[in-house]
């Protein structure tokens, strides 16, 4: 007799230690995989893992493997698996899952926590979606992590590296302004910020005017600096470093307080640093206004948001160089995050100008193109049409790969959210040929 085929179902979870990071995988039995999870770590009562997302898949193999091939960049190597964790990323993937031509439902595990151990029953009819639950893809994620983005923390090669990507001409007598908790530690280098130091460090080499950095009070005092924000004014000559600190009263250090804003737009040439994720859209809005050189690290999917679209679209802004997915977390352990480095400076020669696959549409496979319900081109992988006129829709590859250098426009201000078969994917750029 031929046995029943079992179900397959793909999963997202995460371990409640490593909240950066979440694992996709594929199962026939959603209980006993979280089962055995959850066993590795011993039952750990502070370790434990969650599904974030499960559904049902008509064929788990190929969806996983679609999968991979649609997130190459945002999965770690040594465990193909693994993929970044953020916001936008996690909204990312289960778009990309739920618009696969072989999903077939969500799942809703609900998890009841007895004494002894936890008991995972899985719901398989008429199962409520996110929206009938009254919660959102975002509400889930912000229960399961259960921690802030913003404490990640730059490390100082991958600062080293982009800086050595532009001439150095651009910092000759220039004022570099570190805004966002850029401590300074004048006898230990542990408790200051790696902008700080790197600007210490080559301060004569880039031939600055003069350095200064603020230390933000009112959040996670990584630095060890205290509760009270400050303005380091850093010079360096033949005979050392000469750091003065001032402590104005009732100042934070945060990077929109008065004080802080009159030494962006009265004091700084150039501003470089990592502004909290969450209050990005606040910071590139003062520093675009103030019209200061600027090289700073954002999420990489700021350019498919509306808060940012606009930016791109007057080439007020672009992306620089590289990517920056590892920093340092709260407790100075290593982190994954999705960053990139943004800036106005001129970018000379783009080496991720090779990603960009720019060629005649009959050429691009047929994986990697699509149209949506309103007959909308939609390309993957970093695929661009050469002999399309109309707008079409890339996701953000193609843009911090340069395509906005190469003859091409974004053309909506808004983020383009694509439906096929009624069904919303994850969401885009509308670009045309220029």
């Amino acid at each position: 007799m031929k046995a029943e085929p079992s179900n397959q179902y793909i999963y997202i979870v995460q371990s409640s230690k490593e909240q950066s990071v979440c694992k996709i995988g594929k199962t026939n039995d959603l209980e006993r995989r979280l089962s055995d999870y959850n066993n590795q770590t011993g039952k750990s009562k502070d370790n434990v893992y969650n599904y974030l997302f499960t559904c049902e898949v008509a064929d788990m193999t190929a969806v996983e493997k679609d999968i991979k091939a649609e997130f190459p960049k945002f999965r770690e190597q040594k465990s193909r698996e693994i993929y970044f964790f953020n916001n936008d990323l996690f909204a990312d993937y289960v778009n990309f899952i739920k618009s696969h031509k072989l999903f077939v439902k969500e799942i809703f595990i609900k998890t009841e926590e007895p004494k002894v151990e936890k008991v995972i029953k899985v719901v398989k009819k008429t199962t409520p979606s996110l929206k009938e639950r009254g919660i959102t893809a975002k509400d889930v994620m912000d229960e399961a992590k259960k921690a802030k983005d913003d404490e990640f923390y730059t490390r100082y090669e991958d600062i080293e590296k982009e800086v050595s990507m532009y001439d150095k001409e651009i910092w000759k007598n220039k004022v570099v302004f570190c805004n966002c908790d850029d401590a300074v530690d004048d006898t230990d280098d542990r408790n200051s910020s790696s902008f700080a130091l790197f600007f210490m460090h080559n301060f004569n080499k880039l031939g600055l005017k003069k350095l200064i950095c603020t230390h933000y009070g009112g959040g996670l005092d990584i630095f060890n600096q205290g509760v009270q924000g400050y303005v380091a004014y850093i010079s360096v000559t033949t005979d050392g470093e000469h750091i003065h600190k001032e402590f104005p009263k009732n100042y934070n250090g945060s990077f929109d307080h008065p004080i802080s804003l009159k030494i962006l737009n009265e004091e700084a040439d150039i501003v470089c640093t990592n502004p909290p994720f969450s209050r990005a859209a606040d910071y590139w809005k003062i520093v675009i206004r103030s019209r200061k050189k600027f090289l700073i690290i954002s999420n990489h999917t700021n350019v498919k948001n509306d808060a940012y679209i606009p930016y791109f679209i007057k080439k007020q802004v672009w992306a620089g160089y590289n990517e920056v997915l590892w920093y340092n977390n709260s407790k100075k352990q290593l982190a994954k995050a999705s960053g990139y480095w943004f800036t106005n400076f001129p970018v000379q020669n783009r080496p991720k100008y090779k990603n960009l696959k720019i060629v005649p549409l009959k050429e691009i496979p047929e994986k990697y193109k699509k149209y949506d319900d309103s007959k909308t081109l939609l390309v993957d992988n970093c695929y661009i049409p050469s002999n399309v006129k109309k707008p079409f829709a890339v996701s953000v590859y193609p843009i911090v790969s340069g395509i906005l250098e190469k003859g091409y426009k974004i053309v909506q201000e808004k983020q383009y959210r694509p439906f096929i078969n009624g069904k919303e994917i994850f969401a885009r750029v509308l670009i045309q040929k220029i």
